[in-house]
C-alpha cells in the first residue's frame, strides 16, 4: 500500500508509527518463541533421555570403565545369563551408556565417596588409631 504524503511531517509521523509498529511485532514473536520453547520443552527432555541410552559419556574414563565392569560382571555375565546374545548385547550396552552418564553428572560425589572408603579426608589420609596412639607415645 502506498501513502503520499503531503508533507515531511507526515512522513516522520508515519515512521514513527512504522517503528513502533515494527517494535510491538517483534516483541510478540519473541513471546512466540519463548511459548514454542516452553511448549517442545517435554520433546526436547525425551530426546535428551534417548541420547543419554545410546552415547556414551567420555569425559571421566576411570570412572566409566569401572561402571562397564561392573555391568559386565554383574548384569551380563549373572543376571542374564540364561538369555539369548541379543539381550546379552543390547541390556548391557545401553545401561553402560546410561550409567556413563549418571556417573558423570555426579563423579565429585562418587569422588568424594571413595575417598571416604579408601581413608582420606581433605585431601590428606586418615591415620588409623594405633599409629595416632604410638606418635603421641613417642612424644
Amino acid at each position: 500500500m502506498t501513502k503520499k504524503f503531503n508533507s515531511y511531517k507526515e512522513l516522520i509521523e508515519e515512521k514513527q508509527k512504522l517503528e513502533v509498529l515494527l517494535h510491538a511485532q517483534k516483541e510478540l514473536l519473541r513471546y512466540d518463541v519463548k511459548a514454542l520453547k516452553a511448549e517442545f520443552l517435554p520433546v526436547k527432555d525425551a530426546i535428551e533421555t534417548i541420547k543419554k541410552f545410546t552415547t556414551k559419556d567420555k569425559s571421566n574414563m576411570l570412572l566409566t570403565a569401572g561402571s562397564d565392569l561392573l555391568i559386565n560382571a554383574v548384569i551380563k555375565n549373572l543376571l542374564l545369563a540364561r538369555t539369548g546374545w541379543v539381550t546379552k548385547f543390547i541390556v548391557p550396552y545401553f545401561m553402560k551408556n546410561f550409567s556413563s552418564h549418571v556417573l558423570a553428572d555426579n563423579k565429585e560425589k562418587w569422588f568424594h565417596k571413595l575417598k571416604s572408603w579408601m581413608g582420606f579426608k581433605n585431601g590428606k589420609q586418615k591415620k588409623d588409631e594405633t599409629t595416632k596412639k604410638n606418635e603421641e607415645d613417642v612424644f
